[in-house]
């Protein structure tokens, strides 16, 4: 998929995941936000690996990020929204979600899904909307997968 790049004055917005600073990610996502509390960097480094990334860049320091999970025809989840809190305030978050919305790769699609219970004034503006029937909504939702050991890193030279 082709790189793309936004510019505003000093702030980047791009693409390209060689850019991404994983460790700093990982340090929001991992202490500073419920959603993903805890994750394992490896958890995250696979989720960057299979989404379509957005990082945002203030002379080259990450301050925010954000990715998208899609089939690019059909559906696209927006998820791990964040901007550190000392560039909030400046328009960056309504610049990054307009960025990802005119993605051409994620045009035409029929559902576009979202979880938050912050911010829903930035999603709202951008067309998002509650569920209007959230009965026929299902989920399988295990917030404390974080908590596990991370297999990965098991010893199991006993075996």
């Amino acid at each position: 998929m082709k790189i793309i790049e936004a510019h505003r004055k000093e702030y980047i917005i791009s693409t390209d995941k060689d850019k991404l600073d994983i460790l700093s990610i990982h340090k929001f996502l991992a202490n500073e936000t419920d959603w993903a509390n805890g994750i394992p960097f490896n958890t995250l480094k696979t989720s960057i690996e299979n989404s379509l990334n957005f990082g945002l860049y203030y002379k080259n320091k990450q301050i925010g990020f954000a990715r998208i999970i899609s089939d690019y025809s059909t559906i696209a989840y927006l998820g791990d929204v964040y901007v550190l809190k000392e560039y909030r305030g400046k328009g960056l978050s309504k610049w990054l979600i307009n960025e990802i919305m005119e993605h051409p790769n994620l045009q035409g699609l029929r559902r576009w899904i979202l979880l938050t219970d912050t911010a829903e004034w930035l999603y709202q503006k951008f067309g998002f909307t509650e569920i209007p029937n959230p009965e026929l909504y299902m989920e399988k939702h295990n917030p404390n997968v974080y908590n596990r050991i991370d297999q990965t890193t098991v010893d199991n030279s006993d075996n």
